[in-house]
């Protein structure tokens, strides 16, 4: 089962090919012209020891760290209960390419896919994927109301709120 649904998910479809492999395609990234590469969602209703391949269909750049070996960042509920582990690096069989789709918006930009294989070590876990270690806006809001409770020279005002409630702030440091 996968959604991303949640604060910085992006996914828009998955499409299974097997038990073992699918497709993905994702939600162009904010405020860009159709550029693709932020990936996070999460997998669910998993079977331990299964392996999946998972194959991300329309990223935009035509090089990637992942071309270089870097690898999807992972983050299992089961996993970090049990051992205590969080974020990680994880998955194998990595490949990173050109593939035989476009994007036709004012020119032909070729899409490129991102192939990897994960092996889920835990009967019905929750389990995420993302490009990077994610930063949410939450995140963010916890650090400045921390770093502004505990130093004196940081001082953080409401200036407004955006369309869906999340503040926008004036940051003065002295």
């Amino acid at each position: 089962m996968f959604e991303s649904r949640f604060e910085s998910g992006n996914l828009s479809m998955a499409a299974k090919l097997s038990d073992r492999e699918y497709n993905l395609l994702l939600q162009n990234d904010i405020n860009t012209t159709g550029y693709t590469q932020w990936f996070f969602f999460r997998v669910g209703n998993t079977s331990k020891d299964l392996e999946v391949r998972f194959n991300i269909l329309n990223l935009y750049k035509s090089n990637s760290l992942f071309g270089s070996g870097m690898r999807v960042v992972v983050y299992s509920m089961k996993e970090q209960k049990a051992t205590g582990k969080g974020w990680h690096r994880e998955g194998t069989n990595l490949s990173y390419k050109r593939n035989r789709y476009s994007r036709s918006t004012n020119s032909c930009r070729p899409c490129y896919t991102f192939s990897w294989t994960y092996r889920f070590r835990y009967e019905q876990d929750e389990v995420y994927f993302a490009y990077s270690y994610p930063y949410t806006y939450s995140d963010l809001d916890q650090f400045l109301e921390e770093t502004v409770a505990r130093k004196r020279f940081a001082k953080r005002t409401l200036l407004t709120k955006t369309l869906v409630g999340n503040r926008v702030d004036l940051l003065t440091i002295t």
